[in-house]
């Protein structure tokens, strides 16, 4: 199949694939006497591989070390485990990070009177040191 029929059934854009291809995620496409590349159900289910884990947000790196194990069948799911374990830690704390800054905007949304007056503690904030 070529580059957009490998897009649509694996959900990843073909300007994505490119781009997997480019920084060595997925292996070089091959080509066509004409160049085109051209995939097989085997590469459209890596891509399916990498959407999904990139929706759960693990990065690049995690993926790739992830697609190292799931091709690894001699590999040990505490490996896998771990990984996950280590992606939850990193959600969470970029949660609780995000809590923090909900709670500050909250903070400063309610202390802004919202009218006509040009003071404003949401910038003040912002422009202090």
């Amino acid at each position: 199949m070529n580059i957009g029929d490998a897009a649509r059934a694996s959900g990843v854009s073909a300007k994505m694939i490119r781009h997997y291809e480019s920084i060595g995620l997925i292996g070089a496409a091959r080509r066509t006497d004409a160049g085109y590349r051209v995939y097989a159900s085997q590469d459209v289910q890596v891509l399916q591989f990498i959407h999904r884990a990139r929706a759960l947000g693990f990065s690049l790196d995690q993926i790739r070390d992830l697609l190292a194990l799931w091709q690894d069948k001699g590999r040990a799911s505490a490996d896998v485990r771990a990984l996950a374990r280590e992606h939850i830690d990193e959600l969470n704390r970029k949660i609780a990070e995000m809590e923090a800054m909900r709670r500050t905007l909250e903070q400063l949304a309610a202390s802004c009177h919202g009218d006509s007056r040009s003071d404003c503690p949401i910038l003040d904030d912002l422009a202090a040191q």
